[in-house]
């Protein structure tokens, strides 16, 4: 493999093919158990990308063609998106718990030449008209009507594809509005794989537990290998603890990166303890609280909270915080998240968010650009972080234009400390403003978090300042975080979270839930 092939600089799958050439018999993907148990190889899995790219081919599938892809997280799946980037085709994903009136819509935006799916998901064809008009459809383990068999076909070269051409595409969350289409070059996924490897301190000898399918690309990379989790990954925050524990201990895991709401999940179990066999865990999709590591670095040799967007995976990482920092978080400085990862260009700017920004010269944006202490949006910038969405679409609401490079905004609040450690506020969005007084929802988290066992959320309602908490309200809450000014506390059953990760408050429905209940709850 060319030196330029291992900085990103051509076909990304010539990534695997090299852990493949160094360990073809090593196993790459685990999954399954007991008599359902399978392994695959690195060289079986290169076998089987090289016999997908040869169905695609001989279909007129190639560069630039998107290929719809909707295969559940196995071995399969990666199969499949190896072969596509092996043509230089454009996989596209669509998260499937987005539901089918937005699946088809994101279809139809994109308009994909090819399809690759299980029988199942080939019944879309039956329900949305955009997935019906793809041309050419291929179905993964069995069968389905006017599709073709995908696996056997026969192995074909590696395209030879400029770090510039698109290989991925998929779909921002949608919780700010329609969703943004993020498209991935093969130069930008070498150069996360690069990211994250550094801040993951992926190793090869490593067993890792997958749980968020974009790491399962960087494992695989990076000759880890990968045992998908014996558990349904939809709903992070219900997974069968004891089955996911039991794995661990079968497979010899190593390490783990998942949502907080995962590992939340399985430190309540009892058996708990069989986490010390980790040599490293990374959490984050989401807050990720200070106590929550400090209980996963009592089990796991290091526990570290990773701080990231769709757009920008990995920006800062962090380790369990100090006692001053833990003071610090409970009088309202906002969420540690640590040191901004060497891949990653960040900056603090006056919170704008919702306005255009730029086109900036350099030494505009270093005018602009905010010093320690000092509270405003973040932005980003580095070989991994998608610079534009497809069509242009979403681009002037969160990129910006600096002499020729371009950044992105995140919409996250915060700021660097006098160490360069950042630290989180929460969304720009989200903010509570009033005379003399500004106030963005982690800060009150964040705070709350180190005086509570419960959750609990801070939005802003008709212009009152109102803290929801998951069950029964302490007596002096309000007073605990003076400088918040809450107007209401209220007890909830359970705060709504996003599906993805199942931990970040949903704001927006929270509010529409507690729409006309504040009056009746004084804090």
């Amino acid at each position: 493999m060319t030196t330029a092939a291992r900085d990103g600089g051509t076909n990304v799958v010539e990534r695997f093919q090299s852990q493949a050439e160094a360990r073809p018999e090593a196993p790459a993907i685990v999954e399954g158990r007991g008599r359902h148990r399978r392994v695959t190889t690195f060289a079986d899995l290169d076998r089987q990308a090289a016999a997908g790219a040869g169905r695609l081919t001989a279909a007129g599938v190639g560069r630039g063609d998107r290929v719809l892809v909707l295969v559940p997280v196995s071995s399969a799946l990666y199969a499949v998106l190896a072969a596509v980037f092996r043509v230089g085709a454009v996989a596209v994903i669509v998260d499937p718990g987005a539901g089918r009136e937005r699946l088809a819509e994101a279809v139809g935006r994109v308009r994909p030449q090819a399809f690759v799916g299980t029988p199942k998901a080939h019944l879309l064809r039956l329900l949305a008209a955009s997935v019906r008009r793809i041309p050419t459809r291929f179905v993964v383990g069995g069968w389905a009507p006017l599709a073709e068999r995908w696996e056997g076909g026969p192995p074909v070269p590696v395209a030879d594809v400029g770090r510039d051409a698109p290989a991925l595409l998929t779909f921002t969350s949608g919780t700010t509005g329609r969703p943004k289409a993020a498209v991935r070059t093969h130069g930008l996924l070498g150069a996360q794989h690069a990211a994250l490897t550094d801040a993951l301190d992926l190793q090869p000898d490593d067993v890792d537990l997958a749980t968020l399918p974009v790491v399962v690309l960087a494992t695989l990379a990076s000759g880890v290998t990968t045992v998908l989790a014996d558990a349904d990954l939809r709903r992070p925050g219900a997974v069968d603890a004891s089955r996911v524990l039991r794995q661990m201990r079968a497979e010899g895991v190593t390490r783990c990166v998942a949502s907080p709401a995962f590992f939340e999940r399985l430190l309540a179990h009892p058996e708990a303890d069989a986490l010390r066999q980790l040599r490293r865990v990374d959490t984050g999709g989401a807050p990720v609280f200070p106590d929550l590591l400090a209980r996963l670095g009592a089990l796991v040799g290091e526990a570290v909270g990773v701080y990231g967007s769709t757009e920008a995976e990995p920006i800062a990482h962090v380790a369990a915080p100090s006692e001053a920092d833990l003071r610090r978080v409970a009088a309202g400085e906002g969420l540690p998240a640590g040191p901004p990862v060497a891949a990653v260009d960040l900056r603090i700017v006056p919170d704008r968010w919702g306005e255009p920004l730029g086109p900036f010269t350099e030494a505009e944006w270093e005018a602009r650009s905010l010093g320690p202490g000092a509270v405003g949006e973040i932005v980003v910038a580095g070989d991994h972080v998608v610079p534009g969405y497809l069509d242009g679409e979403g681009d002037a609401e969160t990129k910006v234009d600096v002499a020729g490079r371009r950044w992105h905004r995140t919409g996250d609040a915060g700021r660097l400390d006098a160490d360069g450690r950042l630290w989180l506020l929460g969304r720009c969005a989200a903010v509570s403003r009033r005379e003399g007084s500004v106030v963005y929802p982690l800060q009150v988290e964040a705070a709350l978090r180190t005086r509570l066992d419960a959750r609990a959320a801070f939005v802003e309602i008709d212009g009152q300042r109102v803290v929801a908490v998951e069950g029964a309200v302490p007596d002096g809450l309000a007073e605990a975080v003076p400088w918040a000014a809450i107007d209401a506390v209220v007890s909830v059953d359970a705060l709504p979270v996003d599906r993805r990760h199942n931990a970040k408050v949903d704001l927006g429905a929270l509010c529409k839930r507690l729409e006309g209940t504040i009056a009746r709850a004084p804090a």
